[in-house]
């Protein structure tokens, strides 16, 4: 979409925060957050913005969550999805979990259960107390797995109830991608409406699992690169928001390092390590190892990352927006160490 006629849409209706985002130019790489387990659960629409206080099953084990992201610092994000009418069997409930299987991955392992609507609660508890090594019942659960390794989820986040951008803009990328990709892969890729997972600002966003890998600011132009890999990475340089497996700085030099390896940078092994900060966070210097699975190649490459600007974004949609400076990054030295 070009830049004037973005500045149009903006100039008529400026109440969307990625809007802002967009024409001001803001880089969305190293806002895909850090996670190492995924919950996911199917419920109906609509989503009140506190959905995740009023529904029952989630209620039931809202303080088990607290107790392990608190207390025990687990890295775990909660989403749910819309069912789906081709995918979803009413009468019962789907549930994804996700985990990082080691330190140096490259994507995350999954587990997925269709389970009827009454053992759904106690099948997320069983998930949560086996996260703190509490006893539990998970083992219970078998018969409801399903053998889905091998399909790719796109969760595009449609959540207007939290900020009226992601059902502007999420809205119709969600339903092209389902329209035109979904049913003409064989059954190796579903897409999903999603609740909020972070960063309203970036609209459309997506997240690509089991890869983890996090998108913003999506075009429907794009999509064909995103979901059939068949061009040229640089194409998705403005839409990547990062890995996450890795942290916020990580994922700026891990970006860089994508661009100059392309598409083969995807199938390694990675783990990224902040070797040293400035307080005020304008430069970082980051080692990336990586390694293929099979042995074959490793090594590591070392990264600075320094602050190379601002710009003013908007965190929420609004009639009448409220902009903040956000620091801009660049890599300014990326090389291969080992």
């Amino acid at each position: 979409m070009p830049t004037q006629h973005l500045k149009e849409l903006l100039a008529r209706d400026c109440r969307f925060c990625s809007l802002v985002s967009k024409v001001n130019g803001e880089d969305i790489i190293g806002t895909a957050g850090t996670c190492e387990h995924w919950l996911i659960m199917e419920v109906p629409q609509p989503w009140p913005q506190e959905i995740f206080q009023q529904n029952p099953t989630i209620k039931s084990v809202i303080g088990l969550f607290q107790e392990l992201i608190f207390q025990h610092g687990v890295n775990l994000k909660p989403m749910l999805i819309a069912p789906d009418r081709e995918y979803s069997h009413p009468g019962f409930t789907r549930i994804f979990y996700y985990y990082r299987p080691a330190k140096m991955f490259s994507q995350f392992e999954k587990q997925e259960f269709i389970v009827p609507e009454s053992k759904a609660a106690d099948l997320l508890t069983a998930i949560l107390q086996q996260l703190i090594q509490k006893p539990n019942n998970l083992s219970q659960f078998q018969q409801y797995q399903q053998l889905t390794s091998d399909i790719r989820e796109l969760m595009v986040c449609t959540h207007a109830q939290v900020d009226l951008a992601c059902g502007r803009f999420g809205t119709p990328i969600y339903r092209q991608l389902r329209k035109e990709y979904a049913p003409v892969s064989n059954g190796k890729l579903r897409v999903w409406q999603t609740t909020h997972f972070g960063g309203h600002q970036f609209a459309p966003t997506l997240i690509d699992l089991p890869q983890g890998y996090l998108w913003g600011h999506l075009e429907p132009d794009v999509l064909d690169l995103l979901v059939e890999r068949n061009g040229s990475v640089s194409g998705l340089r403005q839409y990547y928001r990062g890995w996450t497996g890795l942290s916020k700085f990580e994922q700026i030099a891990e970006r860089e390092i994508w661009m100059q390896s392309g598409w083969n940078w995807l199938n390694y092994l990675k783990a990224g390590k902040v070797l040293a900060m400035e307080k005020d966070a304008d430069w970082a210097e980051i080692k990336i190892d990586f390694a293929l699975s099979d042995g074959s190649a490793s090594g590591a490459y070392e990264a600075r990352i320094e602050v190379c600007g601002e710009v003013m974004s908007a965190f929420n949609s609004a009639k009448e927006i409220e902009l903040e400076a956000v620091k801009q990054y660049r890599v300014s030295r990326l090389v291969k160490v080992e």
